[in-house]
């Protein structure tokens, strides 16, 4: 088996022991394991036998903010939207006993395909099939928000009422327990969010973190979507969030210019729908009023810029697992003036 430094955060002894009772036969044999670098929250491993692979998630090392690393909810809402239009692993196990590695997991089937981040890569396949690919990622999101919770057994799995004022109130929450520093203007942005919360029209399983590289895209069988990932920060609730959090990271990108570091750069390349394709695409897809989102956006970028100072202080605490959490910390302050000139509309 790999080394236990090699793969930080997982004890394979222990998690071969556990297949073995919860699994059997699903990867028989001597494992070895990776970690897959990208993740800025919870931990992703490939585990393979030498002949299969399958993805082990648990949550980050230190510091874990509260509910904002459910293993359980990430394994729930994808079970429940096996056989839907929206595409996801099949989930092979859940662990709610931490004495195993130390936390809760969950493990699923490896998916193939490529999770574009950089524009570069995006370049490769060109404009007309970036274009296609964007725009599946918009239908995507659509097609999620018109899954009828109540019928796939998602029926409690969160409160609409209210969703939005809570969210605000969970934000501002989450940034007390990861305060280290002071950022200028984030608690202005929140306090601009908590005066101004609109009322919530349909609810609709919500992803929480919306983007191109939490999905992969199969370049060898016609560019399509075979997975949507990360679905740690899933609930009920107004399907607008989604569609900020993809637009603020649309924005972030293009204003970042090339090379933009940390930031994804991926809606740079050329044939990206632009922010105002993707709204105008989605709006006739969903049928939903997308005319007000300047809330939505605040509330993005509010939320970004909370999720990323958590990373920054438990990258501080030397409590990371991976690469390229250096500069973190510089993120914060564009996505606080993001979201201060987003509400100031």
């Amino acid at each position: 088996m790999t080394a236990p430094d090699v793969v930080k955060g997982l004890d394979l002894e222990a998690l071969r022991t556990w297949l073995d009772a919860e699994a059997p036969g699903e990867l028989p044999g001597a494992l070895s394991a990776s970690l897959i670098t990208g993740g800025k929250s919870n931990l992703t491993y490939a585990v393979t036998n030498g002949e299969r692979d399958v993805i082990v998630r648990r949550p980050p090392l230190g510091h874990v903010l509260a509910t904002a690393h459910d293993m359980g909810r990430e394994h729930r809402v994808m079970a429940a939207l096996a056989g839907t239009s929206v595409p996801v692993p099949r989930m092979i196990a859940e662990c709610t006993d931490e004495s195993v590695i130390g936390a809760t997991f969950y493990v699923m089937e490896r998916m193939s395909g490529t999770a574009f981040q950089r524009a570069s890569d995006l370049e490769v396949i060109g404009a007309e099939r970036t274009r296609a690919v964007t725009e599946r990622l918009v239908d995507t999101l659509a097609d999620l928000h018109a899954v009828d919770y109540q019928a796939v057994g998602l029926g409690d799995f969160g409160r609409p009422d209210g969703y939005l004022t809570r969210q605000v109130a969970r934000w501002k929450k989450q940034l007390d327990s990861s305060r280290s520093r002071e950022i200028d203007g984030i608690d202005e942005l929140a306090d601009r969010l908590t005066a101004s919360v609109p009322e919530t029209g349909e609810s609709t399983i919500v992803h929480g973190d919306y983007r191109l590289d939490n999905v992969l895209v199969d370049t060898e069988d016609g560019d399509r979507i075979t997975t949507v990932l990360d679905w740690e920060m899933s609930t009920l609730g107004d399907p607008l969030t989604d569609v900020a959090v993809m637009l603020a990271y649309q924005h972030l990108a293009l204003d970042a210019g090339p090379s933009s570091g940390q930031v994804t750069d991926a809606p740079q390349a050329p044939g990206y729908l632009s922010p105002d394709e993707s709204v105008e695409r989605y709006a006739k897809r969903s049928g939903r009023d997308v005319s007000e989102l300047g809330f939505h956006l605040g509330l993005a970028y509010f939320k970004l810029a909370v999720i990323l100072e958590g990373i920054h202080f438990r990258h501080s605490a030397g409590q990371t697992v991976g690469s390229g959490f250096d500069g973190i910390g510089a993120m914060i302050d564009p996505l606080v003036q993001h979201g201060l000139a987003a509400t100031s509309k």
